[in-house]
């Protein structure tokens, strides 16, 4: 039964997908054989799945049988239902203006594309976490104070301190009119006073993320491979410094994308 914070995290990491969760309240109903439940899941992905349950200690495998392990039942019966949802007031807050560009500079994982430098005006403070719900692939983290909002290749940051990034973009033009849609989308959420209701975090796929590793199974972070290192960097065991290689010049795209995909983890 999983009791130290990493354990925590693998479960929670399992029981973030879907047809996981799927697999999970099927067996609630009694032990089902691999056969049946490729049936009902479907054989492609149906191993890869059941090997992150059982990693996470919530099902056990016998003979072709799949039913839950103790942890498991106790996990089934523990869990609580969907909390109500709520808004958040914000009715306090002042409309925003984002100051000219101050810096315009080449992106390291592309050098075609700019990354810039602006400034928000009031600094958004205490509301900044209100506003993740604005953005369908945004995650706002407390350690940072920052909101990371990703439309398309174009990544872009916010602080509480008002310091505003944007990252992989073409030209100074692309960069005004993604400033002037951020402050148009905040600004007509702070003339309603309410904030959206929070919504589900954006769910990180094991394999978007297996596929910006190196893939060279090179050992160097400690794991037998980059799919093990994959799997523990989604249950935040290891962290995404742990491979080297991602530290070469050519691995500088991948290692962009990989900062991006973990801050939603």
């Amino acid at each position: 039964m999983p009791e130290n914070p990493n354990e925590t995290k693998l479960v929670n990491f399992a029981m973030a997908n879907g047809t996981r969760r799927k697999i999970i309240n099927l067996l609630a109903n009694g032990d089902i054989s691999t056969w049946e439940l490729g049936k009902i899941i479907g054989t492609t992905t149906l191993d890869f799945h059941l090997k992150i349950l059982q990693q996470a200690g919530l099902i056990e495998l016998e003979e072709g049988t799949v039913k839950l392990s103790e942890y498991g039942r106790k996990f089934l019966k523990n869990k609580t239902g969907k909390s109500e949802e709520k808004t958040a007031d914000f009715s306090q807050a002042k409309p925003v203006e984002i100051a000219a560009i101050r810096q315009l500079s080449p992106c390291i994982a592309d050098l075609s594309r700019l990354r810039v430098s602006a400034n928000m005006l009031p600094p958004p403070g205490g509301i900044l976490k209100l506003l993740e719900p604005l953005f369908p692939r945004s995650n706002y983290s407390d350690r940072k104070d920052s909101l990371i909002i990703q439309k398309g290749e174009i990544i872009t940051t916010i602080y509480g301190s008002g310091k505003v990034s944007i990252r992989m973009i073409k030209n100074e033009d692309e960069a005004k009119e993604v400033l002037e849609s951020l402050k148009s989308i905040i600004n007509e959420a702070i003339a309603k006073g309410v904030a959206p209701a929070p919504r589900e975090k954006v769910r990180v796929d094991l394999m978007e993320v297996y596929k910006y590793l190196p893939r060279t199974n090179c050992g160097k972070c400690g794991e037998q491979g980059c799919y093990s290192f994959a799997i523990k960097l989604m249950a935040r065991q290891v962290t995404l410094d742990r491979c080297t290689l991602l530290k070469e010049p050519q691995y500088a795209n991948n290692q962009e994308h990989l900062q991006i995909l973990t801050s939603y983890i």
